[in-house]
């Protein structure tokens, strides 16, 4: 894990969300995606060198909305930015971590993904990041 590569924070309106974080940090969002694949919006904001995603459902059934609907907003991950997942991926799994998809899948911002069960890591749910060539 190469540094981290950005903060993960699940809300319930993501055009509510977005205008507040533009104040809180003088810039508009850089980046807005959706990931069919994970019922989710994103936008990304930048801070400095510290990257920020909000993520808010798309469907009730999502991971956000599950998450959202158990926990309310915050933070939802912390992301680590990783040169090689699949070799990372069996690292941590040797050090016995287990992982939600033992398969890298396509993210957002152009990524390839992996996340660690967060029983596994202190109840925190860990995200790999490879940049998708």
């Amino acid at each position: 894990m190469r540094k981290i590569e950005h903060i993960g924070i699940a809300v319930k309106d993501l055009d509510v969300s977005n205008a507040l974080f533009e104040k809180l940090f003088g810039a508009p969002a850089y980046k807005a995606e959706v990931v069919e694949s994970e019922g989710v919006t994103t936008s990304f904001f930048m801070n400095g060198p510290n990257k920020i995603e909000l993520l808010a459902a798309t469907n009730p059934d999502s991971p956000i909305a599950k998450f959202i609907e158990k926990k309310g907003e915050g933070i939802h991950h912390i992301a680590f930015d990783v040169e090689d997942i699949v070799s990372e991926i069996a690292r941590l799994q040797q050090e016995g971590f287990v992982v939600l998809n033992e398969t890298p899948k396509k993210g957002a911002d152009n990524k390839l993904v992996a996340f660690l069960h967060p029983k596994s890591t202190n109840g925190v749910l860990i995200e790999l990041c490879q940049e998708f060539h």
